[in-house]
């Protein structure tokens, strides 16, 4: 029997999550295990702890809020070119862990495919970045106490079970930097949550929380963290936008007299009011937010005087939220990881194809736009450079 490929917006619930929950509330949806296989397993975070050097903070032990330090369970080790680093020590591992100590792995979308689909489907549902981060635990002993977080985030419990403690926000939507700090929240939580494997639960930024194995048994998460769009972040995209507006650019006043200083306040108030009251303005923000996005990292090689005119080579769009649109002329144009790129009109079914972020061969690119697959293989070699794509089997 063949497990269907984990969807987290099918999970969540998809555009009834989004009017109901997304930003408003807790949300929590059952799965089982079968569900979430592909994403990680135990043998695989054993390999990737095997296989790379990872050090903190990237890689850490946490117990009540406090990070251990890394001497606890990791030797350093000098290399014959003398560069140190700090080699893990399974043993000393172990022993922190069963003492209660919390394993965290930052970025693990970085480090295993699995996780990357999930980081890469979240980020073309929500148009927005994702980082996942790993939390691996054998006791009841919490490893971060009662906090919040300064993003959303949507949990998929792997393995076991984690009992999370929800008690609200005390402040409406706080920010990294912020002008003040939620309160402490009651003492009473307002849900009492255990996760099982499969499990997948949607936390609002600032909602307070505390987590801890439950029961004493093991437990294996991924947090996936997602980038806010802020109303400060709408300002100060505009603020970039006026600059085209000479009294935007002109010097402030300061030294004026009062009513010099009004007509200079009402003349940016105009600006302001003229550009708040156009019904596109949080559709071009967010374009524009998506225009900038950061592909994700994924060299070409061999492949490095691009793309060889192979019909069977995969190709892969990296950049999550790009932009297919048309340009004057008969062109089309693709925005994608902060560049913009022009080309003929043969090109777009090339293009639309490659924007579902899957794996296509440069044969059924050449054969989607009707062109040779040395002319495919010319537009790939754009993108490649772009860094908004990338060609081989690898991910």
């Amino acid at each position: 029997m063949t497990t269907e490929p984990f969807s987290v917006a099918q999970r969540l619930g998809g555009d009834t999550f989004l009017a109901q929950a997304f930003g408003r509330s807790y949300h929590l949806t059952r799965g089982d295990a079968a569900t979430v296989a592909g994403l990680l397993q135990w043998d695989d975070l054993n390999a990737i702890l095997a296989r790379h050097r990872l050090e903190a903070p990237r890689l850490r032990l946490a117990v009540a809020g406090e990070t251990l330090p890394e001497h606890l369970y990791t030797r350093p080790t000098v290399t014959r070119r003398t560069t140190v680093w700090q080699r893990l020590q399974p043993s000393a591992l172990h022993q922190q862990l069963v003492a209660g100590a919390t394993l965290v792995l930052d970025a693990a979308d970085e480090l295993h495919p699995g996780l990357q689909d999930l980081a890469e489907q979240l980020e073309r549902w929500l148009r927005t970045g994702c980082q996942i981060n790993l939390y691996a635990s054998w006791t009841g002993t919490e490893g971060f106490g009662t906090h919040w977080d300064d993003h959303d985030v949507v949990v998929v419990q792997l393995d076991g079970a984690k009992r999370w403690k929800l008690y609200g926000p005390t402040r409406t939507a706080p920010m990294y930097r912020d002008v003040d700090v939620p309160e402490a929240p009651p003492g009473e939580p307002v849900a009492d949550l255990v996760l099982t494997a499969g499990d997948v639960l949607y936390l609002p930024r600032g909602w307070w929380h505390a987590v801890a194995a439950s029961e004493g048994q093991h437990s294996l998460h991924v947090t996936c963290g997602l980038q806010s769009s802020t109303g400060a972040d709408l300002i100060s995209w505009l603020s970039d936008n006026l600059r085209t507006h000479e009294s935007a650019r002109a010097e402030v006043p300061r030294l004026a007299d009062a009513g010099q200083q009004q007509e200079y306040t009402a003349a940016i108030r105009k600006l302001l009011l003229e550009e708040l009251d156009r019904p596109d303005v949080v559709a071009r923000f967010a374009q524009a937010r998506d225009a900038v996005e950061q592909p994700r990292l994924s060299p070409s090689l061999p492949h490095i005087a691009g793309p060889p005119e192979n019909p069977g080579l995969p190709v892969r769009l990296l950049a999550s939220r790009p932009a297919l649109t048309e340009a004057p002329g008969g062109h089309v144009c693709l925005t994608a990881g902060g560049e913009e790129w022009t080309f003929a009109a043969p090109a777009k079914p090339l293009l639309a194809l490659l924007l579902d972020g899957t794996v296509h061969t440069l044969g059924e690119l050449a054969q989607a736009s009707r062109i040779t697959v040395a002319q495919a293989a010319g537009v790939v070699a754009e993108l490649v450079d772009g860094q908004v794509a990338a060609v081989g089997g690898a991910r």
